[in-house]
């Protein structure tokens, strides 16, 4: 099966702007809980690089992009549709995301809020 890899890069930059905008969204939410463990000297005032945000979004867009590549690569198994690429999300979101904040949760001295913000943006 032949994809149309220009509908694949849109789906992957379609996803790329909602993941960004949700990760925005669950930013706003956590910031005050950044501030406060950026006082108690948790968290840095300042990012070490200083074009974080910009590498951020551009990480977000080339996952969002290879994940398009992966629903496109599934739809022979497990059919087109929303159905589909929602079962790809959430099985990469988990493997991506539940481990590491689990960690985080367990062994840093920081709110439990933040790895479960962490990884719901996942």
């Amino acid at each position: 099966m032949k994809l149309n890899r220009a509908r694949v890069w849109i789906g992957g930059v379609a996803g790329g702007v909602v993941w960004t905008l949700w990760g925005m969204l669950v930013g706003i939410k956590l910031n005050p809980l950044y501030a406060a463990m950026q006082e108690r000297g948790l968290f840095l005032k300042q990012p070490r690089y200083p074009m974080f945000v910009v590498e951020w979004i551009l990480i977000i867009f080339v996952m969002s992009i290879l994940l398009a590549h992966l629903y496109a690569w599934s739809r022979a198994t497990l059919g087109a549709g929303p159905r589909t690429a929602v079962k790809i999300g959430m099985v990469v979101g988990f493997c991506a995301g539940v481990p590491g904040n689990f960690g985080q949760a367990a062994w840093s001295p920081i709110p439990r809020l933040l790895p479960l913000g962490w990884m719901l943006d996942l």
